[in-house]
């Protein structure tokens, strides 16, 4: 899929270029359009530098709370939510232990530690599987809760906000909360309702709705603060949270008596390692926008759905956060190469930055977690899988630009 992504962008970038050039007489085209490539790529390698700091710094205080239990809690409170959510597997078996680690690991943002424990459920569901190439009831929707994005602290975003100079890079954090609930809360219901789980079960109304309410009431809240008033209000309400999660972390790892600074150390060296990693990726996929930027593709495709949106008498500006929005469900990288790119374009701070960058924490990659998820286990029929997880994507996209509104419009 990203292979096919990554040359289609060359493909049309070219084939427009030599229209253009052809029967629009601009023969100085390709001249611009190679001097993006080569200027994205020197941005590129900088941008990926730029989230060394960061990066190093995140991951540091997310292998704290690991080592001081924070995941484990996790996972001891949701227990009984996902017993019920989950009546195929029995309530003993290590499965249920995995999926809730995994869930754990994407709540707190550690990607490097939920796929690992994300394949290692997939490969216990499959033991209980009766059909080994088609997937079970259990596998769909844990795959679709992962599609979802149930992320509580989307530190990579943050990070890039960061890099491309946000003023406050985390006043993102409450609309990205509100976005990948309703994400969450979509595939989960699409899931329940094929597979007939009973959601009016006690517990499960229980959490879901102490869930719902916390949401309701930020929302609640908000709307009724003057423009101004919302903008502090939530940027002092995430940096808040964010520090508090901090100090929670460090007060949980003295009380398991774990060496605080070498579990940031160690954590700090994977997200050096990280950021290094990004450099080939980042590369690859914004020069690739950038050709498709500069050959006017790009400009045409936004031009006629802006138009359309003009002829049905709506704001268009949430048009230029369409282009993360349409590659999430397909490729990671591409997602957050747009979201780069719109924030360079536009501004880390503009109106579209922010809604690239609460689009893509509304959901997750969509068809790379079908691939690597089924793939791993050989399952070759996703049944309701692909469907309840696309309903999940758009839930949380439409959501992201309601918010992205209500915040910052």
């Amino acid at each position: 899929m990203l292979n096919a992504i990554w040359v289609g962008f060359f493909l049309i970038a070219f084939g427009f270029g030599i229209f253009k050039m052809v029967f629009l007489g601009q023969a100085e085209i390709f001249v611009g359009m190679m001097k993006a490539v080569f200027d994205t790529s020197k941005t590129a390698f900088e941008i990926a530098l730029g989230l060394t700091g960061v990066m190093t710094l995140w991951l540091g205080v997310m292998r704290i709370g690991e080592k001081g239990g924070f995941l484990r809690l996790l996972t001891r409170l949701m227990m009984p939510l996902f017993r019920r959510l989950f009546p195929e597997i029995p309530p003993q078996h290590p499965a249920l232990g995995s999926i809730l680690m995994n869930m754990s690991a994407n709540m707190m943002g550690l990607d490097n530690a939920a796929t690992p424990m994300g394949l290692k459920a997939m490969r216990e569901l499959q033991e209980l599987n009766p059909a080994k190439d088609t997937a079970s009831n259990a596998q769909i929707l844990f795959l679709v809760i992962n599609a979802s994005s149930v992320t509580i602290f989307p530190v990579t975003i943050f990070t890039y906000r960061a890099q491309q100079g946000a003023a406050d890079p985390t006043d993102v954090f409450i609309p990205i909360l509100i976005a990948t609930y309703a994400s969450t809360m979509a595939g989960l219901i699409a899931t329940a309702l094929v597979q007939r789980i009973n959601l009016l079960d006690r517990v499960v109304l229980g959490y879901l709705g102490a869930i719902t309410a916390c949401v309701a009431g930020l929302v609640f809240y908000f709307t009724q603060l003057p423009t101004e008033a919302m903008l502090h209000q939530s940027a002092v309400a995430s940096n808040f949270l964010l520090f508090t999660l901090i100090i929670i972390f460090l007060l949980g790892a003295l009380r398991n008596k774990v060496n605080v600074y070498d579990a940031f150390i160690e954590g700090a060296k994977d997200g050096f390692q990280i950021a290094v990693n990004i450099i080939p990726y980042l590369v690859a996929m914004l020069v690739a926008i950038a050709a498709f930027r500069a050959s006017g593709a790009l400009d045409l495709l936004l031009g006629a759905v802006r138009w359309l949106v003009n002829a049905l008498g709506m704001d268009n500006r949430f048009v230029e956060g369409l282009p993360t929005a349409l590659m999430k469900p397909l490729s990671g990288s591409g997602a957050r190469a747009m979201m780069v790119e719109t924030m360079q374009t536009h501004g880390a701070d503009s109106f579209a930055g922010r809604l690239a960058s609460v689009i893509q924490g509304s959901t997750e990659t969509t068809f790379y977690v079908l691939a690597v998820y089924f793939g791993s286990v050989g399952i070759r029929y996703a049944r309701h899988a692909v469907a309840c997880a696309l309903l999940a994507d758009l839930a949380g996209i439409t959501t992201a630009i309601l918010v992205t509104y209500l915040f910052f419009g």
